[in-house]
């Protein structure tokens, strides 16, 4: 049976303890977080030295994760066992049988990122049974302004929607960085407040004016002055604004456009759920599809593909980084 992260957490804090946890897949946020809390929380400082080990994947045997397993604990309850880059481990299944009877004084702990196991095996299935089999899946890009939402509530505050697509247009879906400048973010502002653009600016270095997400408003509203005062300002800028993210950010925005043109339903709850945007800007695209009929939408998405190549050599002679963005916009906004 499927369980989530909150759901781990939170038997955890209550001291609800499964023998083997098998944390598995794409994110290595969640698997972390997990591992990190269960060697924090489980034993007291004073047990950990007899009880807590860890163990790395590469040239470790199922046989010798098995023996450490089937101790027994010195003066404590548990015993924890962590192994890190079980992915590395060959021959992995072979734990099948310690799966079918593992020690309930043991807390087993198998960090295997960046790939799955087969759910259907018998394997994964007595894990499932025993203990906790959890797989960590990647955030997509449009999930991440409500995942930043849901985890700066976790820690009493709140965020203006465009703020939290700052941020996640910004840092991109490395859970682990967002989750550490959201917790430098918030050690300043007082517990319950809202994080405003501007501390956003102030706090994490991302201009309120100058970025991608203003920068797809100014394309969406067809406003020629404010989209190359931007697009200058990358330019300037191509550290923080390097252009193939302008090209990805502008790529999912027109092609969330054209979508809503195909459209039947358009009230604000759909065209948020299937276009995966915060409710609060559904009337940016709105604007933006009044603007851009399909067949410049289609148009835009081919200019798009071009400067793609283009940043990466193909096709581009001598012309730098900010003269191709300028051009990029342009031929949009014509």
């Amino acid at each position: 049976m499927a369980i989530s992260f909150e759901e781990i957490i939170s038997n955890l804090q209550k001291k609800i303890y499964h023998p083997i946890y098998f944390l598995m897949g794409e994110e290595a946020y969640f698997i972390d977080k997990i591992s990190n809390y269960i060697t924090d929380h489980v034993l007291s400082d004073a047990e950990k030295g007899f009880n807590q080990s860890v163990l790395y994947g590469k040239d470790l045997e199922p046989h010798t994760i098995m023996a450490n397993a089937r101790r027994f604990p010195m003066m404590a309850n548990h015993q924890v066992i962590v192994v890190r880059e079980a992915q590395n481990i060959r021959k992995i299944e072979e734990l099948e049988s310690y799966a079918q009877n593992p020690l309930s004084s043991t807390i087993l702990v198998i960090n295997y990122k960046y790939k799955t196991i087969d759910k259907r095996k018998t394997f994964a299935r007595l894990i499932d049974q025993k203990g906790v089999l959890f797989e960590s899946k990647k955030i997509y890009d449009n999930q991440l302004p409500a995942w930043i939402s849901s985890y700066l509530k976790n820690l009493n505050y709140t965020i203006a929607p465009q703020a939290a697509v700052m941020i996640a247009e910004y840092l991109g879906a490395d859970l682990g960085k967002v989750a550490n400048e959201l917790d430098k973010l918030v050690i300043s502002l007082p517990a319950g407040s809202q994080i405003t653009p501007d501390q956003v600016e102030k706090n994490i270095g991302i201009s309120k004016e100058f970025n991608a997400f203003e920068l797809q408003n100014a394309l969406g509203e067809r406003n020629l002055l404010k989209a190359n005062r931007i697009i200058n300002y990358f330019g300037a800028n191509p550290s923080t604004n390097p252009f193939p993210v302008v090209i990805s950010s502008l790529f999912g925005y027109f092609s969330k456009v054209l979508n809503y043109h195909f459209l039947e339903d358009k009230s604000q709850n759909n065209v948020a759920s299937v276009l995966g945007v915060v409710p609060f800007f559904v009337k940016n695209y709105v604007v933006a599809a009044k603007n851009y009929n399909i067949k410049k939408l289609v148009e835009i998405i081919s200019i798009l593909r071009e400067f793609d190549m283009k940043s990466k050599g193909s096709g581009n002679v001598s012309s730098s980084p900010a003269d191709l963005q300028r051009e990029m916009i342009y031929r949009i906004l014509h």
